[in-house]
């Protein structure tokens, strides 16, 4: 029987050693200086680069690998965002060679070779998201995620094989992308299919073991599961407008920054048990924006189409009407909405007010001092509380 070499000590030393922060500022540094290169290239070909949207992933996963050199989500993070980088450079370089006529750059066909390495980013963007937030799975799922690795190897090996032999080709050709053009046959768009499917079907089973996870968690983990879910949802949703009403690329990168820094916060634990607040927050106020909107519309159309008053009155009194409905409007759906997303701060008021009520009969105080510890241990759970009451002094006048 072989051994497996993973539990030789030697090789799990090197593997350590080379999984370091040293390890980590090189590729990072490396990553820099391709996107530093990529300017001058996109001036020449005045097109620009979709290298940037790429950004935020290398950046969260520099910082996690320099914090926990051990997580591998760190170090998949930044290969994705060095191998992206170096495909829009390769690609924009092979372009300007081969289509652009700019034959007097150098090493043209190792620029072709690299444009098609996008590809790495395809492949490893689902596996942060399922190896989330400790980088390891066990069970059913270890047996999955072992057979998604099989297939990246073999499909990352069979497109460099095919990139390698089209650039040294006598005739090379490039597309649009400054990918190598090559001959494929109805095969390949069959085992293209089938790839594409398998692939889509591992995304859906690493978003479905994260919220069965979230089902099943509590406390810390539950914290962290919920930054990924949040800005997993918000990455979808800027995904969704810009291909909805075809909006610029900002937005979109804007949007989808939430996913990789949700997964950095989650990762590193940073300020967990805010995200409650932001999501009630975002959610009460989208909520309030579009009722308001729709009673400004409604009031406008009511007062300028069915009643006989000019355009300005019906502004200025949509406007009264919003105003003056913001507030309890406000307090009304902070309520409903904490009550559903930030239970621990509707559940401290609820405790708040009961205390209040109880308060108000009490007469003895050993009976207040034990209704406002509890009261104070249901609302904000310390690791400690005490209530000191300074006794009464006696009167010192005299008869």
């Amino acid at each position: 029987m072989i051994a497996n070499p993973l539990d030789r000590p030697g090789i799990v030393n090197g593997l350590r050693r080379l999984a370091s922060p040293t390890t980590a500022r090189v590729l990072g540094l490396s990553t820099l200086l391709l996107l530093v290169g990529a300017v001058p290239l996109e001036l020449a070909s005045h097109d620009l680069s979709q290298g940037i949207v790429v950004i935020p992933f290398g950046a969260v996963g520099y910082i996690v690998a320099r914090r926990q050199p051990e997580n591998p989500i760190g170090w998949i993070l930044l290969v994705l965002t060095f191998a992206f980088v170096l495909s829009g450079d390769g690609g924009t370089y092979s372009v300007l060679y081969y289509r652009r006529g700019f034959h007097g750059l150098p090493f043209p066909r190792v620029a072709a070779f690299f444009a098609a390495w996008w590809v790495w980013l395809l492949l490893l963007l689902p596996l942060p998201i399922g190896l989330f937030p400790d980088g390891s799975v066990s069970g059913r799922w270890r047996w999955l995620f072992r057979v998604y690795y099989a297939g990246c190897a073999v499909v990352i090996a069979a497109s460099t094989w095919n990139d390698a032999t089209g650039v040294l080709a006598r005739h090379l050709r490039v597309d649009a992308n400054g990918e190598v053009i090559s001959g494929k046959g109805s095969g390949h768009s069959v085992a293209s299919g089938l790839i594409a499917l398998l692939y889509v079907a591992f995304c859906v089973a690493c978003v479905a073991r994260q919220l069965v996870s979230y089902r099943r968690s509590r406390g810390e983990h539950r914290q962290q599961l919920k930054w990924l879910l949040a800005g997993g949802a918000l990455g979808m949703a800027g995904l969704i407008g810009t291909l909805a009403v075809n909006t610029g690329g900002g937005v979109f990168f804007g949007f989808v920054m939430a996913l990789p820094v949700g997964m950095g916060i989650g990762i590193l634990k940073y300020r967990l048990f805010e995200i409650d607040r932001l999501i009630s927050r975002t959610l009460s106020y989208v909520i309030i924006t579009g009722l308001l909107a729709g009673v400004f519309v409604g009031i406008v159309v009511l007062t300028t189409d069915v009643l006989p008053f000019s355009s300005p009155v019906g502004v200025a009194a949509s406007t009264l009407a919003a105003a003056a409905l913001f507030n309890p409007l406000r307090l009304r759906v902070q309520r409903l909405v904490d009550r559903r997303f930030n239970r621990a701060r509707y559940d401290a008021e609820a405790i708040v007010a009961a205390f209040t009520m109880r308060l108000r009969d009490a007469v003895d105080l050993d009976t207040v001092r034990h209704e406002l510890l509890t009261a104070v241990d249901g609302a904000v759970q310390p690791a400690h509380a005490s209530l000191w009451l300074r006794p009464a002094q006696p009167s010192s006048g005299g008869a």
